[in-house]
């Protein structure tokens, strides 16, 4: 990795990589001017689109005080259970520690938090990489119920084909046609796979970390679970998978979250809705716009749904 940002130096945990810059050398601004149709894409999902959730989280329940009462005179939401990586949402540093480093910075995991993101937000260039499609037209068609891979080479050379230069600080979205693909899937379906699933995703390891890094990026968001392949592990060997256990040091090369997030600063988002901004950059042919997202103002919060639009 670029020695530019070594991995001990306690960087406050609301400096997203290059994304606070941002706003002083002009690329909120010219991230702006790229709005010329005003067209809007909401990219979250609602909020109990996987029904079951996945990894073992519970169902979120929601309560509307009062309703159905002719004697009340306001209503409340109220919502129990709910779990802010159940649906749409951005990974936030105190998600995943690496094994040997533990959190990003160097600092206690309580010094992390989605609420430093929220004192900001998160505003600047997006750019898609509808790898589904693109695979697709190379004759490689994603499996969406498969582990297959994304190698970081085939992001890059996709982002080429459309035209699309990477810059400091945008935020990167890779449309796999996993997240259209659930919705449309049987409630059996959904059951299944709340209890096991495979998805394709990016090929984990330090390849893959390094493309990102090399790409300057200030977050990475797929329409996947878990923006890599999952599940972990399902593409090594017995041997590469002991050998992770017996150095722990290594276990990016099985599971690329544990470098991404606490080791290069990048936020991963999960479950982010693309199949409609992808329908349009694909009728236009530009795949880079104005990235807006709000995180929750949760204290020390582990995660937020992104609140996030993207403009043309």
């Amino acid at each position: 990795m670029p020695s530019s940002m070594p991995l001990t130096t306690r960087i406050p945990s609301h400096l997203i990589s290059y994304a606070q810059p941002s706003s002083s050398s002009g690329r909120v601004p010219e991230a702006a001017r790229l709005v010329q149709t005003g067209a809007v894409f909401p990219l979250d999902a609602p909020l109990d689109v996987v029904d079951p959730p996945m990894f073992g989280r519970v169902p979120m329940q929601h309560t509307v005080t009062g309703e159905g009462d002719p004697a009340s005179i306001y209503h409340d939401d109220v919502l129990d259970g709910w779990n802010t990586q159940a649906s749409t949402q951005w990974d936030g540093f105190r998600h995943i520690p690496h094994p040997v480093h533990r959190f990003y910075g160097g600092l206690d995991e309580k010094d992390h938090g989605v609420d430093h993101w929220a004192d900001r937000g998160i505003v600047g260039r997006g750019v898609l990489a509808d790898v589904g499609r693109w695979l697709e037209a190379d004759g490689r068609p994603l499996a969406l119920d498969q582990p297959v891979p994304i190698d970081p080479e085939d992001v890059v050379r996709c982002l080429a084909d459309e035209g699309v230069e990477s810059e400091p600080g945008d935020v990167l979205l890779v449309r796999t046609g996993w997240l259209g693909w659930y919705r449309a899937r049987s409630a059996e379906e959904k059951a299944a796979m709340a209890e096991q699933h495979a998805n394709p995703g990016l090929r984990p390891g330090m390849a893959t970390a390094r493309t990102l890094w090399d790409l300057h990026i200030a977050a990475v968001a797929a329409d996947n679970p878990a923006v890599e392949v999952w599940p972990p592990g399902a593409l090594s060997s017995p041997e590469d998978l002991q050998a992770a256990m017996e150095d722990r040091s290594t276990m990016p090369e099985i599971f690329v979250h544990t470098a991404l997030i606490p080791l290069l600063g990048i936020p991963l988002g999960e479950f982010f809705v693309l199949d409609a901004l992808a329908e349009d950059c694909a009728r236009d042919g530009r795949y880079t716009f104005l990235f807006t997202s709000s995180p929750l103002h949760l204290t020390r919060g582990v995660a937020s749904p992104p609140n996030a639009l993207a403009i043309k």
